[in-house]
């Protein structure tokens, strides 16, 4: 990695520019939150799951027709790992017993494949369980947002921590965007990833600004630009390791895992790659704009620590 040591790349020339595109896709994100909304799963709807198992490859069409003819319209039907398993989502539908709603659905289907189906497993979430999910959800954010601000201003300063919020914040953004753009179903196993970006996101960022206050402290000459410059490529060959390999390892996952973790590893992925752009284009940039400066992280000096030396 002798070469990320020697590199000397303006990240900085580009802040105004990283600036604008990164408004410009969280003013995406939350335009598609506003009008698109989440597809929010069952862990936050409430309803009814229910895993079945065909001895041959079933047409999904076929199967929705099925429940619509017994009444079941709008249930979600998908693959669940192969073409023979299928995962079926049913709103919640007043009192109705969530197990005579399964055994309803299994018959209908059953005598649809002329018996060729194994009922495997089934879950209901009341709509109740699903509201608090959502409320504790959104606090769990808040509450990990609110912690970096005091973590960050008591290590560094407070032009760093509200950089390092405002580099999370649009991680978070961006990450629930994806799922928001292209509908794709947002589980607590989505909330669980969007919680380590946060985390990720955060360590990359303290890396960096660990770097930025050592080079203020040690280069004596240079502007506060050209200082944020040289941490960050400084600290590009641990970035790109670190990135790269977890990337890699997160892919394989999402390539190999199946449709379990597919939502996780999603959002795993979307938020190594941006949590990696905004640690240098949002977290940094913002930390500059601020007015950060060779004062604000040079040690206080102790009183009496002058005296304290002379013999």
């Amino acid at each position: 990695m002798e070469l990320f040591r020697k590199t000397n790349i303006p990240f900085m020339r580009l802040k105004w520019q990283a600036i604008i595109l990164s408004t410009a896709i969280n003013l995406l994100g939350i335009g598609s939150f506003l009008f698109l909304g989440l597809n929010l799963g069952l862990d936050f709807t409430g309803g009814t799951l229910i895993e079945l198992g065909y001895q041959e490859q079933v047409e999904l069409n076929s199967v929705r027709a099925a429940l619509e003819a017994e009444g079941f319209g709008g249930a979600t039907v998908q693959n669940f790992g192969s073409a023979r398993d299928v995962l079926i989502r049913l709103q919640p539908k007043g009192d109705t017993d969530p197990a005579a709603l399964s055994d309803r659905v299994y018959q209908t289907l059953s005598q649809a494949a002329g018996g060729q189906v194994e009922l495997r497993r089934v879950e209901f979430v009341g709509p109740q369980v699903g509201k608090d999910l959502t409320e504790q959800a959104g606090l769990a954010i808040l509450y990990s947002l609110i912690g970096i601000l005091i973590y960050v201003a008591v290590r560094f300063e407070y032009r760093y921590a509200v950089g390092a919020v405002i580099a999370t914040i649009h991680d978070v953004i961006v990450t629930v965007a994806v799922f928001s753009l292209f509908q794709i179903e947002f589980d607590l196993t989505v909330l669980a990833a969007v919680l380590a970006v946060i985390g990720y996101s955060l360590n990359d960022t303290i890396v960096i600004y660990d770097r930025i206050r050592e080079n203020f402290r040690k280069v004596r000459k240079g502007t506060p630009e050209e200082i944020v410059n040289l941490s960050v490529n400084e600290t590009l060959s641990r970035t790109v390791i670190t990135s790269g390999t977890t990337f890699i390892t997160v892919l394989a996952l999402y390539l190999f895992g199946g449709a379990v973790i597919n939502g996780f590893a999603l959002a795993l992925l979307v938020g190594i790659a941006v949590g990696t752009y905004s640690s240098i284009y949002v977290a940094s940039a913002a930390a500059l704009m601020l007015g950060i400066s060779r004062a604000d992280m040079m040690p206080v000096k102790k009183e009496g620590e002058v005296l304290d030396g002379l013999p």
